[in-house]
């Protein structure tokens, strides 16, 4: 695996040759709600909001939307260094956090902030047609949730199969520990509802790559969890799901796994440019 992410790196270095000469802007702190959400109340106020980088004077560049990881307790927005001078725009967004609100908030935020990027990309010279989202452990898990159960996206006017790719690193597939928590349901008992990504198999969904560290060195069966959720994909008609076990790799198995999520990226912009 790590000559294949070797071999990945090489050739993405040579894609963004042209992409690193690009001038990139990082606008902060901008609110996905519109003004009276988000003056709700305080804390919405502080978490509800975005970091955009993206390159200057560029047009129709692909965007991912990053959501950070920490159990849908703690961390905060950031901006990957491995996506950055890649010819793309990243989101990194903030989400509201348990035990401040219950869990399911998060979810409905992960939402509120890719509509932002549907209605807004456009005015920094991005393609709407070209939205990826993306994020590790808890981020993958709203990722995957926002991409799989349309209801979350519908709720902002947004079909979640307008969405280019999702790319969740290490995603709870199940029902979220922490939503479980709420519940009393322990981390070792695990629950397939419609908190699950696993409930919203389905065959129409955007392409799905799925990417998790080694079995043996993953958090509570999060390998397997992924492996079952390709599986039935598969087996409900989705053409495009894709699995990467990362050997040697533990749960902050970030840094290889960046590359998979670039090529992915590339492998579906090229599509695109066929179509179009």
């Amino acid at each position: 695996m790590k000559k294949i992410l070797l071999l990945f790196s090489f050739f993405l270095i040579t894609a963004s040759s042209f992409a690193q000469k690009l001038e990139y802007e990082t606008r902060s702190n901008i609110q996905y709600y519109n003004s009276a959400a988000s003056k709700a109340d305080a804390y919405s106020n502080e978490r509800c909001v975005l970091d955009i980088y993206y390159p200057k004077n560029s047009k129709n560049f692909a965007t991912i939307v990053w959501f950070h990881g920490g159990g849908l307790t703690g961390g905060n927005k950031e901006i990957p260094e491995a996506l950055k001078n890649k010819g793309f725009a990243v989101i990194g967004v903030n989400y509201r956090l348990s035990p401040k609100v219950k869990a399911a908030k998060a979810i409905e935020d992960a939402a509120a902030a890719v509509a932002w990027t549907f209605n807004n990309i456009a005015s920094y010279g991005g393609n709407p047609s070209l939205i990826f989202v993306s994020g590790h452990s808890a981020g993958g898990y709203l990722a995957a949730m926002i991409g799989l159960d349309k209801k979350w996206l519908q709720k902002e006017s947004i079909d979640a199969n307008k969405i280019a790719g999702l790319i969740p690193f290490s995603a709870q597939c199940i029902t979220h520990f922490e939503i479980r928590r709420e519940n009393g349901i322990p981390d070792t008992q695990p629950t397939i509802d419609a908190f699950a990504p696993l409930f919203h198999v389905r065959a129409d969904a955007p392409p799905l790559l799925l990417i998790t560290g080694d079995r043996e060195l993953e958090m509570l069966g999060r390998y397997e969890e992924n492996a079952y959720l390709a599986r039935m994909m598969k087996l409900a008609g989705h053409k495009q799901t894709q699995l990467f076990e990362l050997d040697g790799y533990g749960h902050g198995m970030t840094e290889p796994a960046f590359p998979l999520l670039l090529n992915e990226v590339n492998r579906i912009i090229k599509e695109h440019q066929k179509i179009n």
